[in-house]
């Protein structure tokens, strides 16, 4: 009796852990499907008084440029606390962002609150690619870390290669129900007749909740974005 009550747990075990697996799958694949459904629809409507905790993903350049264009028309008292991030070897990024903030303290505008941090880049230019692997995945570990930190409710940003990683992070929280943030990408006014590769990779695997481009030629060949006109 013992010996064939052992038979029978023996036997019914592999296929217990193949009925879970293919359940925690199933599971996995129906939010997933539910997460691509629901990217770009308005979530519950909010009293206007919530306050949203926004992260702005920063890039050298004209990048940055254009996001401060962007955050001077934000509702300042919405969209906070804020949270600031460019790459680890971009330090002007930052500055120019805390200036910002400080010129909104100035201008008598009440409820700042506002972190700057930075990330590793997944690759520096002229950087092996052999090596950049490493370094992808110090990248990758740092902004998981990053973002189970902030967990913010929105993600803004408009073209670095920084805004990746922290983009399908972000994404993953979605479908595994550990935060709801709702993903805006504005592609940089430079992009005339084509999407950055950030913004393709954005786009085709419909990470961002919104898209936004500046030019009614992407608009056309990108039928899902939105076309807003030049924000510089």
């Amino acid at each position: 009796m013992e010996k064939n009550t052992s038979c029978f747990f023996s036997n019914s075990s592999p296929n217990l852990v193949i009925t879970c697996f293919v359940a925690f799958i199933t599971i996995i694949l129906v939010r997933f499907l539910y997460v691509i459904y629901r990217t770009g629809k308005p979530l519950n409507k909010r009293t206007p008084q919530q306050t949203l905790s926004t992260l702005i993903v920063l890039g050298s350049g004209g990048h940055t440029a254009e996001m401060i264009n962007l955050l001077l028309v934000l509702q300042k008292d919405r969209f906070t606390p804020r949270f600031y991030i460019a790459a680890a070897t971009d330090n002007m990024s930052l500055q120019k962002a805390r200036v910002f903030e400080n010129s909104l303290v100035d201008s008598g505008v009440k409820g700042i609150s506002a972190e700057f941090m930075q990330i590793y880049r997944s690759r520096e230019v002229g950087q092996s690619y052999v090596t950049s692997v490493w370094t992808t995945l110090v990248a990758t570990a740092h902004a998981l870390w990053l973002m189970i930190k902030i967990r913010p409710q929105v993600v803004l940003c408009n073209g670095p290669g920084t805004c990746i990683p922290l983009c399908v992070i972000a994404f993953i929280f979605k479908v595994v129900g550990i935060r709801w943030s709702s993903i805006f990408y504005v592609e940089s006014i430079a992009r005339v007749k084509r999407l950055s590769l950030s913004g393709l990779l954005l786009y085709k695997l419909q990470i961002a909740d919104q898209f936004f481009v500046q030019w009614p030629q992407l608009q056309r060949k990108y039928p899902r974005a939105h076309y807003v006109g030049c924000l510089m």
